[in-house]
């Protein structure tokens, strides 16, 4: 392995969590698990035409925001789960605004500061989804090491999950002979009345039987959870210890305090509602929509996810609403005075930003898990839209992911 010639300084963190310094020749160079302020020596060195990427050997002199992080996993495993819990709290939610304000910045080329970051009330057990990959044969079942996802260790205790689920796994991990062969990915939820599922993802054959005998493995051990099976390709159904029926598998955020408040201020960016026809794209469950009817909107939304926008019109007010792509329902969409937009992380279809651009309403509050993608929309908005006002929620405490809530007016 490659070692770098001479000590360097880790000058910030990039997006991705990554510590960045500069070599001898002036290229930056990108080292997980570094602090800004950190004098270090690297390893494994990979000098590429533009930048370089190494791995840490020594922390010669720590910066002043260095911690000992809290989980084994995090050294002994170099989990990639977390990116940043040998930082303070307060570094780490400096280095997640500085994230989302470089996005803004560097892509979308806006003269702005770093967002405010909204504390989360706690750093720690906070997911309330919990996906463990396995090894062929499941001899581990686990998370990835960093940037191996070929690889998996056995996990013992995650740190970010809630506790009701590292219990769970703790039922689950000594009946293993139960799953199923072929085994993918243990999914484990805790759901808003804080019921615990296991959702288990394998190929479609050989067929899988024994969801009773874990489901009694499980209670016998303590735990109670519904088992689902997903087979590749397949949707999943409940096997074992099914109450009424819930859609384990669709979307929710994995941190459901800090995402009812991010959601709360996002339509409460929307200004008055009552009357207003609001668009709630990419709308998942059906959350916000509740928020905007509560307010007397007349509000359409859509979702892709069926399995959502049933459990929506199960449980929520009337709406209309489209299980659909966002990009391919637009049409049926009349045209909206204000727009509430949560997309995934990779943003939205270049024809939606062309549609807002198009139908432009007064007001866009666009939900972001991405900085960098919502830069990029923001310049597909530009110039029919500005961005008015930005904020930061910290909905993924020890990671490098942050939530943001833009405001646009149309100009």
């Amino acid at each position: 392995m490659a070692e770098a010639e001479a000590p360097i300084m880790i000058e910030r963190i990039a997006a991705g969590g990554d510590g960045v310094g500069r070599l001898d020749d002036g290229r930056a160079v990108f080292v997980p698990r570094t602090a800004p302020g950190d004098r270090v020596t690297l390893t494994d060195l990979r000098v590429h035409r533009r930048f370089a990427r190494a791995r840490l050997l020594h922390v010669i002199e720590p910066a002043p925001e260095r911690i000992e992080p809290r989980c084994p996993h995090y050294v002994a495993d170099d989990c990639g789960g977390c990116q940043l819990q040998h930082l303070d709290a307060a570094a780490q939610r400096g280095a997640r605004a500085r994230i989302a304000g470089d996005a803004l910045r560097r892509i979308a080329r806006l003269d702005v500061s770093d967002p405010v970051v909204e504390p989360a009330p706690s750093d720690w057990e906070y997911r309330t989804r919990l996906t463990l990959h396995a090894d062929a044969g499941a001899r581990h079942i686990g998370l990835h090491p960093y940037g191996r996802p070929d690889r998996v260790f056995e996990l013992e205790w995650c740190h970010i999950a809630a506790a009701p689920l590292n219990r769970l796994w703790h039922a689950v991990r000594p009946a293993r002979r139960l799953l199923p062969r072929g085994l993918t990915q243990l999914v484990l939820r805790l759901d808003r009345s804080g019921a615990r599922h296991l959702i288990v993802r394998a190929p479609p054959a050989p067929a899988w039987g024994d969801g009773p005998r874990l489901h009694a493995a499980i209670r016998a051990a303590g735990a109670e959870a519904t088992v689902w099976w997903e087979p590749e390709g397949g949707a999943a159904r409940a096997v074992a210890g099914a109450g009424e029926a819930f859609p384990a598998t669709v979307f929710e955020q994995v941190h459901p305090a800090m995402g009812d408040r991010a959601r709360a201020f996002a339509v409460g960016e929307l200004g008055a509602l009552a009357g207003r026809a609001v668009w709630d794209l990419y709308a998942g469950i059906g959350e916000t929509t509740v928020a905007l009817a509560r307010e007397r909107a007349v509000v359409e939304s859509v979702e892709s996810d069926p399995r959502a926008v049933a459990l929506a019109e199960r449980d929520g007010p009337p709406a209309r609403r489209l299980a659909a792509r966002v990009e391919d329902a637009l049409r049926e969409l009349r045209r909206p005075d204000l727009v509430i937009t949560n997309p995934p992380r990779t943003g939205m279809d270049e024809r939606v930003t062309r549609a807002l651009v198009e139908r432009a309403p007064e007001r866009i509050v666009y939900v972001s898990c991405d900085p960098a993608t919502l830069a990029r929309d923001l310049i597909r908005l530009a110039p029919r839209y500005r961005l008015a006002a930005v904020r930061a929620f910290d909905l993924f405490p020890q990671t490098a992911h942050v939530e943001s809530v833009a405001r646009l007016e149309r100009a």
